[in-house]
């Protein structure tokens, strides 16, 4: 039996389960989680001795913290992250992980000197973790978003999208062909109608969901091989 694709109402829906007093996760620990998986899937990928430059990409919300989780993984994997983040979030839990990131010396562009600074970080990085639009994004793609994402999509590096890649639609996918094409996804919990096309190398991480929350919304995940926190999906290409 395949994985479950979720619709963003019940990725939502099994998001507020696993923190709910039931589910009994707090936020810091499934983004503590997720950002593992993050880095992980981008290791695995994109090794560091071709790759060890990782332009971090966060945006403002949940997802923005996944990846600053992911910076502070891959600087203690012997990798050389640069955090992009033109618009920083509000939230504690966003300023406490860029504590965290500051702690580990790894270097964050200004937020205004972003727009000027992202075309020179592009070309001295070999690679891209796009962690700045979650399953919550509803279009358009506002500033300062439209200017990164082409500027990201220009620059042709590899991209590792967190997800779903910034700019689709989370059930429909890419249908304003503006968003990013990763050449890598990590879906997190299970995958999103959205990318049911994706021809890139797909992984799941997800090794937090409890039994009964996946028999209960017949996820049917794949077992993760040994103690990896990351499982790799056959991709629609193969399928």
């Amino acid at each position: 039996m395949s994985v479950r694709y979720l619709t963003a109402k019940l990725a939502q829906q099994i998001d507020e389960e696993l923190m709910s007093a039931a589910g009994a996760f707090s936020i810091d620990q499934l983004m503590e989680l997720a950002g593992l998986a993050c880095a992980q899937t981008l290791a695995t990928a994109y090794g560091k001795d071709k790759h060890s430059r990782v332009l971090v990409c966060c945006g403002p919300g949940n997802q923005g913290g996944d990846g600053l989780v992911a910076a502070r993984h891959l600087k203690m994997f012997g990798y050389q992250p640069t955090i992009y983040m033109p618009k920083p979030g509000s939230k504690d839990i966003y300023k406490r992980l860029k504590q965290q990131c500051d702690n580990m010396k790894i270097h964050t562009i200004p937020p205004e000197e972003s727009n000027d600074a992202l075309p020179k970080a592009l070309k001295t990085s070999d690679v891209i973790l796009d962690a700045i639009f979650g399953f919550s994004f509803k279009g358009p793609i506002r500033p300062p978003f439209d200017v990164a994402l082409k500027s990201i999509s220009d620059s042709k590096l590899p991209i590792v999208s967190v997800d779903i890649p910034s700019g689709w639609d989370v059930e429909k996918g890419n249908i304003e062909g503006v968003g990013l094409e990763p050449s890598v996804l990590l879906s997190l919990t299970a995958p999103k109608e959205g990318v049911r096309s994706f021809t890139g190398r797909h992984f799941l991480g997800g090794r937090f969901v409890p039994q009964s929350l996946e028999e209960k919304f017949e996820l049917n995940l794949p077992p993760y091989p040994g103690f990896d926190q990351i499982v790799e999906l056959p991709s629609a290409q193969r399928l």
